[in-house]
């Protein structure tokens, strides 16, 4: 009797170090076995098929469903993956849906949906103001090459005023991915964005402002200076700017005038935020108006 309980345990500790290596959860239900078919038998077609029957027999449905448009994004049926999202996120729970808009903003940056994108970012950026993002948390834990870690509200503002800031360049509408990377960097600054703002302007023929920000970067005064793709990326974007000469005339570049969309849209959608202005998070005290930003 002893052998037989000691050939199980070993068994049973076999089965989780196989969970453990390849992260497969335990058990035996439609998702387990789609994880399965993704991770283990690198089979993502296979591992697609049984997320959905994973979705419609209701077995960890916010997983089934994040991990689906993952894998089919990974294989090219990005418009699949959205409409999947799209129909199925109202069986997630409410905790899931933060996680699956970020997916969504993935999905629509890769087809090149950048009007869904920055509809889906503005709309983060208002449940922030409301005080409803991480669930009500200040900080959330996320997940990077294997590693847990803390992200504050702070932060995540920031990110997603990035992610903004860089759809807005996708349109080439500069002027107001320059506002946008502005607030950003004043919230959390880093030398990604500051690349990226450094880009914008020299797009608008504003070179001295350019280098001056791009130089931050090189000096070593903002986060992630050190980092050697945004270091590489500054100098690139430096010898762009040397390589230039002033303009005469201002630059006719496909810009934001006050009059223009951008304000309007961020007026409404202040006056959406304005009812809650009391509640509305420190870091939003701390800015100004998007429109005394332009017009400085």
């Amino acid at each position: 009797m002893e052998g037989i309980s000691s050939m199980k345990s070993s068994r049973k500790k076999e089965k989780d170090l196989f969970h453990v290596i390849h992260k497969v959860p335990s058990g035996d239900g439609p998702y387990v076995r789609a994880k399965h078919a993704q991770l283990v038998q690198k089979d993502p077609e296979a591992a697609i098929v049984l997320f959905w029957k994973a979705i419609n027999a209701g077995d960890r449905v916010d997983s089934a469903l994040k991990d689906m448009a993952v894998v089919m994004k990974q294989l090219d049926r990005t418009e699949e993956a959205i409409e999947a999202i799209k129909s199925f996120r109202v069986l997630c729970s409410k905790q899931a849906q933060e996680s699956l808009d970020n997916v969504l903003i993935d999905l629509y940056k890769k087809c090149g949906k950048v009007d869904e994108q920055i509809a889906l970012l503005k709309q983060k950026l208002r449940l922030i103001y409301q005080g409803e993002v991480f669930n009500g948390k200040p900080t959330k834990t996320a997940r990077s090459h294997g590693k847990k870690f803390q992200v504050s509200v702070k932060q995540e503002t920031s990110r997603i005023l990035g992610n903004l800031g860089w759809a807005y360049m996708q349109k080439t509408n500069y002027m107001a991915a320059e506002v946008v990377y502005r607030k950003a960097q004043m919230i959390d600054p880093d030398a990604n964005k500051a690349c990226n703002l450094g880009l914008c302007l020299i797009k608008q023929a504003r070179y001295d402002e350019g280098r001056s920000v791009l130089e931050d970067v090189l000096q070593g005064r903002l986060p992630g200076s050190d980092d050697l793709k945004s270091r590489i990326r500054a100098e690139e974007l430096l010898l762009e700017v040397e390589s230039r000469q002033p303009p005469n005339e201002v630059s006719n570049f496909i810009g934001l005038n006050l009059e223009d969309d951008f304000v309007d849209g961020l007026e409404k959608l202040m006056s959406v935020w304005a009812p809650l202005r009391s509640k509305r998070l420190p870091i939003f005290e701390e800015l100004s108006p998007f429109r005394d930003q332009l017009a400085c």
